[in-house]
């Protein structure tokens, strides 16, 4: 953590590109390690010691500033990387077991992360700097960091060539959860690895448990005939037709994000993808592109409850639901203004065809 604190410092002069360096960095962190919680567990302390480090105390502006943009890129950066959050690894789930359909690390990518990551990032760093304006010292440049250990050098390769493999899956076709395993394997391995047999006591279960759970949900709702009925009855109540690509577009998003505020965020894809093959027929569209409409959904966040990795990191940083709510508002009305640009690139590189 210190080194960490120390590479933020060094060259840093204002809170502006603290804010950017912080964003940067949550959204970096997304591609090499696919948990959110754990990134915003592992970004908060850091952050909240690089804000004591530059003066701002804890309840400032700048405090608030610098923590709220390293949890929402952390969330909002994982959302458009198809291995880096619990909604997408359902979604893929839910998508391979009711429809045979496999999404690809490269595609997702390059559907998502254009206008979502980049475009609503840099938009995400201005607003935070408008609602919690700070200034601070320039600081000067900090010592020198220690060369990187035997074990790091070698976590630093695996990490390389797994975030190398992910991107062209769709040249070898090995899935993102093979190659993430494969990883895992190579950390455990005597000589190779940096893990011992003791990290196996600090792993927690649950979550692989819930995302079973959820994919289930979704096949039982398919397999039952609910997931028809359903999406019948929300056709003819969304007035989706063919020829209205942009308001099927706009309404498909919306009523994703709508899920979320009774499902919340990780269990929206099972209750919408079981849905998205009768969106698809009804739009006109292909299989995939109702099902990454609902992905574009789970993008916007109207309350802090409906992301649990956004609550732990409120949780972690100390940061009342009043002020979040200060921020999640304004982030919502800009995510909602993004949209068109997202259906625009989706035009552009043809992916309604």
């Amino acid at each position: 953590e210190v080194k960490v604190v120390e590479r933020f410092g060094r060259f840093t002069r204002s809170y502006f590109g603290l804010v950017c360096e912080v964003a940067i960095a949550s959204t970096l962190l997304a591609v090499f390690m696919p948990a959110t919680v754990g990134r915003i567990l592992l970004m908060v302390p850091i952050v909240m010691a690089l804000a004591e480090r530059v003066g701002f105390k804890a309840g400032s502006n700048g405090y608030y500033g610098l923590v709220v943009a390293a949890i929402i890129m952390s969330y909002q950066s994982g959302s458009t990387i198809l291995p880096s959050n619990a909604p997408n690894l359902v979604l893929a789930g839910a998508a391979e077991a009711l429809y045979n359909f496999h999404f690809i690390y490269a595609v997702w990518f390059w559907v998502m992360f254009p206008v979502l990551g980049v475009v609503k990032g840099v938009l995400t760093v201005w607003l935070v700097c408008k609602i919690f304006p700070a200034r601070m010292s320039p600081q000067t440049a900090g010592p020198g960091l220690p060369p990187m250990s035997a074990e790091e050098k070698r976590l630093a390769w695996i990490l390389a060539v797994s975030v190398v493999l992910w991107a062209t899956d769709f040249m070898h076709g090995v899935r993102a959860g093979w190659v993430a395993l494969g990883a895992a394997i190579l950390c455990l391995l005597p000589r190779i690895g940096m893990l011992g047999p003791e990290a196996f006591h600090h792993v927690r279960y649950g979550s692989f448990f819930y995302i079973g759970a959820a994919i289930g949900l979704g096949a039982l709702a398919d397999a039952s005939g609910l997931g028809s009925l359903l999406g019948r009855t929300l056709q003819t109540t969304l007035d989706i037709h063919p020829g209205a690509d942009f308001t099927n577009f706009m309404l498909l998003s919306l009523f994703a994000t709508g899920i979320g505020l009774i499902t919340t965020n990780p269990a929206q894809p099972a209750v919408v993808a079981p849905l998205s093959a009768q969106f698809a027929e009804a739009a006109g569209w292909p299989l995939h592109a109702a099902l990454m409409t609902s992905a574009v959904g789970f993008t916007l966040m109207v309350l802090p409850y409906q992301v649990p990795p956004v609550v732990v990191g409120m949780q972690a940083a100390q940061i009342s639901l009043r002020t979040m709510m200060r921020f999640a508002l304004p982030l919502l009305a800009v995510s909602v203004l993004v949209l068109p640009l997202e259906y625009l690139w989706w035009r552009l590189i043809g992916y309604f065809a």
